[in-house]
Formats: C-alpha cells, structure tokens, sequence
C-alpha cells in the first residue's frame, strides 16, 4: 500500500463527517486522494454534494472545488466501505448522564468496518476516547471475521486535534500522534500522514494506549487548570480581589506560568468529556482519579456560580430573577465558531429560565436553536429559546445583559452604552470607557 500512498491511487473514506471528519476528508481531497466521507446524516452529505459547508471553521469555497473534481464525496451507504483501502473513524464520543464512556458510535463503525472490509485496508481511530479502546474494543471486532491485524488489515489510532475558530493551527501544521497495533500498521499511517502533514510533525509513539492517553492529557491538563482558576474565582469574588487583574500581573512572569482564565464554564467535546473518560477506565485499575473529578465538578458548577451573580446583580438593582428579561449575548462554547455542544452558555441559559427569568439570546453563528433542538433542551421544559437580533432598543428593554461568550463581532461599546446592567464573564468590558450606559459585574 505504500507506493500507492504516494501515487495517490488509494481510496479513503471518512466515517463522521463533523467538526473533525470534515476538515480531514478535506485535507487529503484537497492533496487530489479521493475521498469518501460516509454519515448516517443525510443533511449532511447532501451539503457536501452540493459544495456546501455546515461548519464554521470551512466555507463553501473549499469544498466546491475538490467536489468539482471528484476527490470529494460523500454518502450515508456504509457498502462503499468495500472499496476502501484507507478508513478514518471520526465518530462521536459522548458520556452518559451517568457520567461514562459513550463508545457506541465507534462499536457501531467498528462492525461496519467488518461487514465490508477490503483485504489490506488501513483502519485508523481519530475519536477521543479512553486508553484500551482501539486493543480491546475496535481490534476484537475487526478480527471476528478471521482476519488478523498486521497481515488482513492494519490498525491505528491517531488522536485528533482539531481546534475550532484557530486560524493558526490547522490539520497541516499541527504535530500528529500515531500509535499502531504493530510496526507495519504504524509505518502505513506515518506514510498517509506525511501527505498532508511534514515528517517531522509526526511523532510515532509505541501503542494505541499512549496515543489514547496522550490526548487525554492534553484536554485534562486544560480542566485541571481552568478548574484552578475558577476556584481562585470563587475566593477572589469574596476577598473583594479582581481575578482578572491578578492573572495579568502573574503573567507578566517570563516563565513557570501560563495563564488561564475564568468563564462560565467549559464546552466543546473534549474538556468536559475527557475527564470522566479517564476517571471511568481508572476504576477498572481499582484507582480513583479523585483530583481530576474535582476539578471537573469545578467547571460543572461554573454555570451556577454565573447565575448566581446574575441574581445578586439583579438584587442589588432592586429587581428579582423571576420575570426578569435577560439577554445572554453568545451560546457557542467558544468564540468565533457555531458549535454549541455542551456548551456552559446554554446551561446558564437553562437555570436562568428555571428561575423563571424570561431569556432572550444573539449569536450571530449560531441563528437557530431551541427546545428539543440537538444543542439545547431545557430541562424543566418551560419553553422555546428565541434569538433576537441585537438592537439599541432590545438592549435597553433588558433588565440584564449577561456576556457568555467573546465573539469578536460584538460590538461591545455599544452593547456598553446602551444596556443598564451588564455581567461580563470573559472580562471583554476591560478598559473600555464609554459615555452613559448602567453598572457592570466582571465574575
């Protein structure tokens, strides 16, 4: 297979085509590899078809041309599995309300795979997931056919590491972990790699469970310390002490600190998922992960600890929670982006309404989502969410302004000078002095 890598004749499919599938499939697409990507969701492959992006991070000028010229296309048929000689499983990997793994999306592929796997097809894992899945989940599956690793077929896992909103790092110039099942499956992926990705960004490691532990690394490293500072938050909020300002003048030290910084919590798939993932596998090893469970309960509760200042603030106006009209200005889970997955935005949305506080919001990537919607469902189910376009009439009808994310379109003068009472979560008040405009509360 490798003089076919490098002629480019080998045929790839995509399976899950989301925040992390797509940007791959489009990568080797754009590299002229042809490209397969394979989703259950029809919607989906239908855009694709049609040169058409779901995903901020991707316009419809990148996808055009590749689908123009045939290295890019999609389906929902699992069949054209048969044809493949190189399989990416990007599926999702979520955590039960129990607070464990959630693998069967990648027992799911796992089992298409088999049904229709070609002889000397390269099967690479690039869902976050926890150390042991691809040896004791993905591997026995595959094999159950009769085929054996390392001579029917090749087995990796890669970790992915997409970023969405950076316009710095992409697939290309970020460093890729590898793990293979064995010498030659790892070889195969750091030859298909090095097509899109320069050699010395690969990093080989000696198993899919180091991989696997590495990407849980990185993303608990991050809760652990987001963790720590929103703790600081907390003390910080009592000692009358701006968080904000001490984290500047910390970093003002060349070395032994990297800032961190509060907010209304964390989102996305990784932070608030990996933790739990590792802590559950753990158990298996009779070993409790007690620090890193903390920390992420910490975060859980950031989203309470934002209602909470919303409601002093209100008191403080004179005014009560219940009936209050509340604009949340952002329900991404990061800026710059339209992904709202487990987003703390919507959490506080969701205790603000059962408060009973009348909630609007304005997210100018995120225009539709409400009740029964795939990123929101109001738990005591006291209504529809409605977006509202962001106006000097809107905002002065406000009782309160509550700043859960930092796009870097709001215009925040504005947003300043027209609203009575403003809760800034990610400090983006800092500095800016307007005329007019009501009092601000910085968490």
């Amino acid at each position: 297979m490798k003089s076919s890598i490098e002629k480019k004749t080998v045929q790839i499919a995509v399976m899950g085509l989301g925040y992390v599938g797509l940007p791959l499939a489009l990568e080797f697409a754009k590299s002229q590899f042809y490209v397969t990507g394979i989703d259950p969701d029809k919607r989906k492959c239908k855009a694709i078809i049609q040169g058409k992006s779901y995903i901020s991070d991707i316009e419809d000028e990148d996808i055009k041309p590749s689908v123009k010229k045939g290295f890019l296309k999609a389906t929902h048929d699992f069949a054209a599995l048969a044809e493949m000689d190189v399989i990416f499983i990007c599926v999702p990997t979520p955590f039960s309300k129990f607070k464990e793994p959630d693998v069967s999306f990648i027992i799911d592929a796992s089992h298409r795979i088999r049904e229709h796997i070609k002889k000397g097809a390269l099967i690479i894992l690039e869902s976050t997931t926890y150390p042991g899945t691809t040896e004791e989940i993905v591997l026995p599956i595959l094999e159950e056919g009769g085929l054996k690793c390392g001579v029917d077929f090749f087995l990796v896992f890669s970790p992915e590491r997409v970023d969405p909103g950076n316009k710095h790092f992409s697939i290309r110039n970020t460093p890729k972990v590898i793990g293979g099942m064995n010498k030659e499956s790892a070889a195969l992926a750091k030859r298909l790699y090095s097509q899109i990705i320069a050699d010395q960004l690969i990093i080989e490691v000696s198993t899919p469970a180091i991989a696997e532990m590495t990407k849980l690394l990185e993303n608990i490293f991050r809760s652990v310390n987001i963790a720590l500072i929103n703790e600081l938050t907390f003390l910080c909020d009592r000692m009358k002490i701006d968080i904000w300002e001490v984290i500047d003048a910390a970093s003002s030290k060349p070395f032994g600190f990297m800032p961190f910084y509060p907010g209304p919590g964390v989102g996305g798939h990784c932070i608030p998922v990996d933790p739990y993932y590792l802590s559950w596998k753990a158990r298996e090893y009779d070993f409790y992960t007690k620090f890193i469970e903390m920390s992420a309960e910490i975060n859980l509760n950031m989203p309470r600890y934002v209602v909470q200042k919303i409601f002093e603030a209100l008191n403080e106006e004179s005014k009560s929670i219940k009936g209050a009209k509340i604009l949340a200005l952002g329900i991404a889970f990061k800026k710059d982006i339209n992904d709202a997955r487990n987003s703390p935005a919507l959490k506080v949305i969701d205790e603000l309404m059962l408060r009973g506080a009348e909630v609007v919001y304005h997210d100018p990537f995120i225009k539709a989502v409400g009740n029964g919607s795939e990123y929101f469902r109001v738990e005591s189910g006291v209504g529809q969410l409605s977006s509202a376009t962001l106006t000097r009439k809107l905002l002065k009808e406000q009782d309160c302004v509550c700043i859960l994310v930092d796009h870097e379109c709001f215009n925040i003068p504005f947003i300043m000078k027209n609203s009575s009472l403003i809760v800034d979560t990610k400090n983006v008040t800092k500095n800016i002095k307007v005329s007019g405009g009501g009092r601000i509360v910085k968490i």
